[in-house]
């Protein structure tokens, strides 16, 4: 892993993935993007990384986004198609993963990283964070997060939020269901150590099944849907952890989970 790009590092069941490039405000680079795969396979193949919070080590931005460096190179128009797939096979790897996620938005998160956030299951963002899709700004379109945005916020505010390029607040992100959480900047860190243990805390089949079920049932016809997810459950109550989460519950203590 390029660790200069992207810093990697597990404690008490929680996977920590940081975005490290400063000096270009974390913008999505192939380096950043190459190290961010890198990180979360290895988050997903960690049995002791149970949850993963993806942060930023920039005090004032998540992400500014691409790198628009690449848009005005003078290569093929092929190179510049087949350097997109970085960005969807990030976002499927995500969305994809079965092991909880939140963004820690600390900062500004504009653009590409927009779409990186909103890929994962929670984002708890700092008072001084905002959120945007300012490429109409500079000539371009955000086609890339376009069916994200869509599938998180209400269509007419993504559609402001597409055709007007403008920056919105925490708190108006909030609104929108951009975000789950709004916090002051002095007690950020420390919400958002707060949901990670929760989520590391439960248990990881169940969660595993858990959060493949609610990827796979999104777009399925109701009917499909139900049916799909009887069978889920009917997985669930088969696995050893059910009969642990339901003893502990009668006798008021925290449940072992064995991980079957």
């Amino acid at each position: 892993m390029a660790v200069e790009h992207v810093l990697y590092e597990v404690s008490d069941g929680v996977a920590t993935i940081t975005l490290n490039d400063p000096d270009t405000r974390n913008s999505l680079s192939a380096e950043m993007l190459l190290g961010l795969h890198q990180a979360f396979d290895r988050a997903a193949q960690e049995a002791e990384a149970r949850c993963v919070v993806l942060a930023s080590s920039h005090d004032k931005v998540f992400s500014s986004g691409a790198n628009l460096t690449g848009f005005g190179q003078e290569v093929p128009l092929v190179h510049k198609h087949f350097a997109t797939d970085l960005f969807v096979s990030l976002f499927e790897k995500i969305a994809s993963l079965q092991k909880p996620t939140i963004c820690a938005a600390g900062g500004h998160v504009l653009a590409g990283s927009l779409g990186v956030a909103l890929c994962c299951d929670l984002i708890v963002a700092s008072e001084n964070a905002t959120f945007g899709t300012p490429e109409i700004n500079v000539g371009v379109f955000p086609f890339m997060i376009m069916a994200l945005i869509y599938r998180n916020v209400p269509r007419k505010k993504a559609n402001e939020m597409l055709l007007l390029g403008e920056r919105m607040s925490a708190e108006r992100a909030l609104e929108a269901g951009i975000v789950n959480k709004v916090v002051p900047a002095e007690r950020f860190d420390a919400a958002v150590s707060e949901w990670a243990a929760k989520l590391a805390s439960k248990s990881p089949v169940i969660m595993r099944l858990g959060k493949e079920a609610m990827r796979r049932q999104l777009d399925m016809p109701l009917q499909d849907a139900l049916d799909y997810l009887r069978s889920q459950l009917t997985l669930a109550v088969s696995t050893e952890d059910v009969v642990e989460g339901v003893t502990a519950f009668f006798q008021k203590r925290e449940p072992q989970w064995k991980g079957r």
